[in-house]
């Protein structure tokens, strides 16, 4: 997409809000890879998709610096709806809270630190949608571990799956991160348990539909 055109569409989408547009700053200004922040686009994409599932739970792996956790909250409808975000690195974990807690949805998220693999058997839930985006090299474990969490008829929302375009480098040396997500997509692409489609916006996002029978 040019810079021309995705500034043409964030013209015609609704605005971020003051305290998105000060945590994208904030994020760009004192944090690494400040390109892993959603976004103005993705993130009223995200909060899209949550009006349009009307989850009660929401879980997302990767919380970063918690723009995406804070449009995914932004979408909830259910007066009792929740969002859980786990974020493994703790050096991010005041900031991420101070961004939370300034929010009108403070009541409604729940932010753990740690590794996802050992957070998820603890939380005893059913969730209603998944925002998988974590490290690309576990996707695969990570598919594993939630699955039996989500509910028939729930939806994972996977990011980066085309990993800036690196899945068709055919011929180069892959790096782990490529790799994994190669093997995500294998593995989704032939799980005959969901239905699944490719967004081509950003890195890539893998909408998947867990069938009512499973």
């Amino acid at each position: 997409m040019t810079e021309e055109l995705e500034d043409y569409i964030l013209s015609h989408i609704d605005e971020e809000g003051e305290h998105l547009a000060r945590l994208n700053r904030e994020t760009h200004i004192y944090h690494l890879r400040p390109r892993m922040c959603s976004g103005h686009l993705q993130g009223r994409l995200l909060k899209m998709f949550v009006r349009m599932i009307n989850p009660r739970n929401i879980l997302e792996l990767g919380t970063f610096t918690g723009y995406s956790g804070l449009c995914l909250a932004e979408g909830l409808i259910a007066p009792d709806g929740e969002l859980h975000t786990i974020e493994i690195d703790d050096e991010l974990e005041d900031f991420i809270r101070s961004h939370f807690e300034a929010s009108a949805f403070a009541d409604r998220i729940h932010l753990h630190i740690g590794d996802a693999r050992e957070i998820l058997p603890s939380l005893g839930k059913t969730f209603d949608l998944v925002f998988m985006d974590a490290n690309k090299r576990e996707y695969c474990e990570y598919y594993d571990l939630v699955f039996p969490m989500l509910a028939p008829g729930g939806f994972i929302i996977a990011d980066n799956t085309l990993w800036d375009g690196k899945v068709v480098d055919w011929g180069k040396k892959l790096d782990a991160q490529t790799e994994g997500i190669l093997r995500f997509n294998d593995m989704v692409t032939h799980d005959d348990r969901v239905e699944k489609v490719i967004i081509p916006l950003r890195d890539g996002l893998t909408i998947i539909y867990k069938k009512p029978q499973q």
